[in-house]
């Protein structure tokens, strides 16, 4: 459902913002392109079945480069999955570095980013539940909270 008001987003503590994707650089490999494709839905069915693990939520868009933003509890829980030899990662990436590895046909790439209290911001206009605005609270962005500057000064 769509929230036509002006709203914005905390979540109480800290929080990791993961960036994930992956580009095709050679379009008709598909033998290639297309495993990779098909192991992030895999991992992320297997995070949202377990939220022991500290997966809190993600989102993705498709094009010849693709973005995914996960929302994980801690930085810890993060890497332990990345390493976990039961979890779908590893055999993914074990996967990757063998049919691939750097020879130029599929990149990947992903970003970290550990969030503090007070060092992030968000606006929701017009939209669904969306991003932070999933796994945190919604508060309506008026008053102290209309301009970005006041919501990071804690507005």
């Amino acid at each position: 459902m769509i929230n036509k008001k002006r709203v914005t987003a905390s979540f109480d503590g800290s929080f990791v913002v993961f960036l994930i994707g992956m580009r095709v650089n050679e379009p008709l490999k598909v033998h290639k392109w297309l495993p990779v494709v098909t192991a992030m839905p895999r991992m992320i069915k297997e995070l949202y079945r377990q939220p022991e693990l500290g997966f809190l939520n993600a989102e993705m868009w498709f094009s010849r480069t693709t973005v995914m933003v996960q929302y994980w509890r801690s930085m810890d829980q993060l890497l332990d999955y990345a390493k976990n030899r039961e979890a779908e990662h590893l055999p993914a990436w074990q996967a990757f570095n063998k049919a691939i590895g750097t020879d130029g046909s599929v990149g990947i790439w992903h970003e970290t980013y550990a969030v503090s209290p007070g060092c992030y911001e968000n606006i929701y206009v017009n939209m669904p539940p969306f991003g932070l605005g999933k796994i945190g609270s919604l508060q309506p962005a008026t008053g102290g909270r209309q301009s970005a500057a006041t919501r990071l000064r804690g507005g």
